[in-house]
């Protein structure tokens, strides 16, 4: 086994899932976490797939150091959505198919939208 060091993760992305019915309640908890965190941000309210994932959906980016505080705030406030969080590594391939966390459902991914090295995002 080729072992990774925990400091290439320079953040992570949380996209919380939703649908016609639960919207409210997801534009709640994710307004509600950027209001929590210092450093999260929200991005857009998607009310359609966007890029892999299947289910309309809002990200919410955070450095790494982050990570301890909010996943388990998401993981005890979600009521009830799916949460899909990935690491931040410059792999956008393995850390969406291989390094995700999943609070829920798991939902099918379209993997084939991602490229093996990631953009540059925003934390």
């Amino acid at each position: 086994m080729h072992e990774l060091d925990p400091a290439a993760i320079r953040g992570w992305h949380a996209h919380v899932y939703f649908d016609a019915q639960t919207l409210e309640q997801a534009r709640t908890l994710c307004e509600a976490a950027a209001a929590r965190f210092p450093g999260l941000k929200m991005g857009r309210v998607h009310e359609r797939p966007v890029g892999p994932h299947p289910d309309w959906s809002c990200q919410l980016a955070f450095r790494a150091e982050l990570f301890a505080a909010v996943l388990p705030w998401l993981a005890l406030n979600r009521g009830g959505l799916t949460v899909f969080a990935h690491p931040i590594t410059g792999e956008d391939l393995a850390d969406h198919r291989d390094r995700a966390v999943w609070l829920g459902s798991v939902r099918p991914l379209d993997l084939s939208v991602l490229p093996e090295n990631s953009m540059v995002y925003d934390l």
